[in-house]
């Protein structure tokens, strides 16, 4: 019968280790530090201890963890300011650090972004009824987090 191998505790040393590669690796948010700390011990006076390290030692920041977010998923998944802003607020992100994130790219980026994206969905759909068309044009807009004045907008100048 396969004994059940024990499971021999890390030391703080080893867990301060691993929550610093794990920030390294990429900026993460303090939700998902807490949870990897969660899976490495049980000790909320280590996972505290932890934190603290982190943040002093600049491996933990929430500001620049909701910049950067902000800028790659604007700049690669062409997220709209919606979007990003209901993520990051799922995240637990302050209101100041969410106003700084938006920040990281300009209005004209951002409306140049919009635009090819609209055009670019415009052309991909296939619909031949004008009504399915407009409907599947706008939810995917919105579901990528853009203004519905925008969208609306938009479809107005497509559609004339």
């Amino acid at each position: 019968m396969p004994h059940k191998s024990l499971q021999i505790p890390l030391s703080y040393e080893e867990i301060l280790r691993k929550a610093e590669y794990f920030c390294v690796y990429q900026d993460r948010c303090h939700q998902e530090v807490l949870t990897k700390l969660k899976s490495l011990t049980t000790s909320q006076t280590v996972i505290d201890n932890a934190i603290v390290h982190l943040i002093e030692n600049n491996f933990l920041n929430e500001e620049r963890f909701a910049c950067s977010f902000a800028r790659g998923k604007h700049r690669i998944k062409n997220w709209g300011k919606i979007r990003i802003v209901a993520e990051l607020k799922a995240r637990q992100i302050s209101k100041y650090a969410i106003d700084k994130a938006l920040k990281e790219f300009s209005q004209e980026e951002y409306f140049e972004t919009f635009e090819k994206l609209a055009n670019k969905t415009w052309n991909n759909l296939s619909e031949r009824d004008s009504a399915k068309k407009k409907a599947k044009f706008t939810a995917a807009l919105l579901r990528k987090g853009y203004e519905s004045h925008l969208v609306f907008d938009k479809l107005n100048e497509l559609m004339s």
